[in-house]
């Protein structure tokens, strides 16, 4: 099924009706980021709010998917709730390969529902169903309805969101097939705002794989790669949460709201004894031999018969950090029960769990008190942070329903900006440095994969101002085309230029094999162009005190540094986009 034309399918809620649009941009604009930013120039609404109804939630896959592993990806890409500007965000689970095997290479949802809605596609059908009795309806039981509403097996995918998404909240997200997500910048505010509780995609289509040598040699030489070396075993075996040892280490982990960077406690949340203590079994995404998604098991007694029920959680190094370090907490349990109301709820774990760090601290610092929070917050109490997530995910008053925008957002109210750890959206887990803090405050998703800026840090003590910049600036164009693949970015050791190369040559996408570093490029400046048109401006964008006040492994934080990096990073994009 190689085709230089992109397939999309163009849902209006508005009408329920939907229609198939052919264009062109194989060779440009490739698939994934690029098709994404394509589509967006062509059906957003530059200078209207992220709620209009005219506005797209558009859903990418690229043109690797379903030929190769870890090709698993799918980009979704918005309007954003959080600073209402053009963004993406990228999830996995069954979403790609069953968008392939519906035979389309994107979809593109406009318009508005007048009742909440969930929308089913596949190779050969459409339909919108009416339902508003899941109104508020949590995600684990939406998508055990969804199930029953629409069912099949094989490569169906649901996506749905939880009472977050419903109520706006700037830091819900879209929850894949239960343990996957489009995570940040509020991928589910974008379809409540749409009406939209859930979308069901089935891949019914049957399609052949290539018939040459070339594409059997290739595949082997990859799977190989990925299943009989140890370039990906760190991904099955401990997972992510091994960072948690090693960055606590270096003093980079960051804890209590970033008031520090290590702590001898580490050895009671490590991802040693997540393992020894939560873990159930491995999981992984459609296409992905790897099984990176580990997913640990709580036991909690449910009435006074000394019952109990079972709650399965997937877990890795981000949320651990966001409802552990930063929350003070460090039993594994207490953090598997605050990630299960966080994936229930819809909310985005690193955002809620930072923020409600920026609560705690503006509680400690009498800014804030129960008046707002409905219950005491403190660091390390962990009842009360699951507590605290219910209210902030339903928006409950005034103060949780602003702090659902954002942590500086409620600071601007009610103080402590200077203690918010925020990075153009709140931070990731890697206190690594000035080169991370400037490159995730002013990256594109404000994500720490938008480029290795937290590598950087951990191999460079130097401050050298241009070849850090020279560094993020190249190393986000490699990025930009992997994410239009769209490949895991746990697969970039793999997927080499020469490997993508081949790949692309052995199912027929000569022209693009021959281009990925013009491709690559491109795409990343297309991405920075639309990101500018609809508000980007890097001047406005702060880092907040608390981020020039810690230690890490180099010593003290360098403020003429980070600040440097900052402003210049921010012109080095300006003349990218040709700005």
């Amino acid at each position: 099924m190689i085709r230089d034309h992109f397939r999309v399918l163009v849902v209006n809620l508005s009408t329920g009706k939907g229609k198939i649009a052919e264009l062109d941009g194989r060779n440009s604009e490739v698939g994934g980021s690029g098709l994404a930013a394509l589509l967006f120039n062509k059906y957003g609404q530059r200078d209207l709010p992220w709620n209009d109804p005219q506005q797209p939630v558009i859903f990418a896959i690229g043109p690797l998917t379903g030929y190769y592993p870890l090709m698993s990806k799918t980009v979704c890409s918005f309007k954003s709730p959080y600073h209402d500007q053009y963004t993406e965000s990228h999830g996995g689970g069954r979403s790609a390969l069953a968008l392939f095997f519906a035979n389309l290479d994107a979809l593109v949802i406009v318009g508005r529902s007048q009742r909440l809605c969930a929308l089913t596609v596949s190779s050969r059908s459409l339909a919108i169903k009416d339902v508003d009795f899941m109104k508020g309806m949590d995600v684990d039981e939406s998508g055990k309805l969804l199930r029953k509403m629409s069912p099949g097996s094989g490569h169906r995918t649901i996506l749905r969101i939880g009472p977050a998404g419903e109520s706006g909240a700037a830091m819900s997200c879209i929850n894949v097939d239960t343990y996957r997500h489009f995570g940040r910048l509020g991928g589910g505010g974008a379809l409540g705002a749409k009406n939209l509780k859930g979308i069901v995609i089935h891949g019914d289509a049957i399609f052949s794989q290539p018939d040459n040598k070339e594409y059997s040699k290739i595949f082997a030489e990859v799977y190989q790669q990925i299943t009989a070396t140890d370039m990906m075993k760190k991904y099955h075996n401990l997972g992510t949460p091994a960072n948690l040892q090693g960055l606590n280490n270096i003093q980079s982990l960051p804890w209590r709201n970033l008031q520090t960077t290590s702590d001898p406690a580490i050895d009671k949340i490590n991802g040693e004894r997540f393992a020894t203590d939560t873990l159930l079994r491995n999981s992984a995404c459609s296409g992905c031999p790897v099984g990176c998604i580990h997913v640990g098991c709580v036991r909690e007694m449910f009435d006074a018969n000394h019952r109990y029920t079972f709650k399965q959680v997937a877990y890795d190094y981000e949320p651990i950090f966001s409802l552990g370090t930063m929350l003070g907490i460090t039993e594994p349990r207490s953090v598997l029960n605050i990630l299960d109301v966080m994936e229930k709820t819809g909310l985005d774990a690193m955002s809620g769990g930072v923020a409600l760090a920026w609560a705690t601290e503006a509680t400690e610092n009498k800014l804030i008190s129960e008046k707002e929070t409905g219950v005491a917050l403190s660091f390390g109490d962990a009842a009360a942070y699951q507590q605290a997530t219910e209210l902030l995910a339903t928006g409950a008053n005034d103060f949780y329903r602003l702090l659902g925008q954002g942590s500086l957002k409620a600071a601007a109210e009610y103080g402590g900006s200077d203690f918010a750890c925020v990075l153009g959206q709140e931070m990731a887990g890697y206190a690594t440095g000035e080169v991370f803090f400037a490159a995730q405050s002013l990256g594109f998703r404000h994500s720490h994969l938008d480029s290795g800026g937290y590598s950087f840090d951990q191999k460079h003590s130097d401050q050298d101002v241009s070849g850090a910049i020279d560094f993020l600036i190249k190393d986000e164009a490699g990025r930009a085309f992997m994410t239009s693949m769209v490949s895991c970015l746990f697969a970039r050791g793999v997927y080499k230029n020469d490997i993508l190369a081949e790949c692309l040559q052995a199912v027929g996408y000569s022209d693009l094999a021959a281009t990925i570093d013009t491709a690559g490029a491109h795409i990343q400046k297309l991405r920075w162009q639309t990101r500018i048109a609809t508000g980007f401006a890097p001047e406005y964008i702060t880092i907040p005190k608390r981020f020039f006040k810690i230690t890490t492994w180099k010593g003290a934080i360098d403020p003429v540094y980070l600040n440097t990096l900052k402003d210049q990073y921010g012109q080095a994009i300006l003349r990218l986009a040709g700005e």
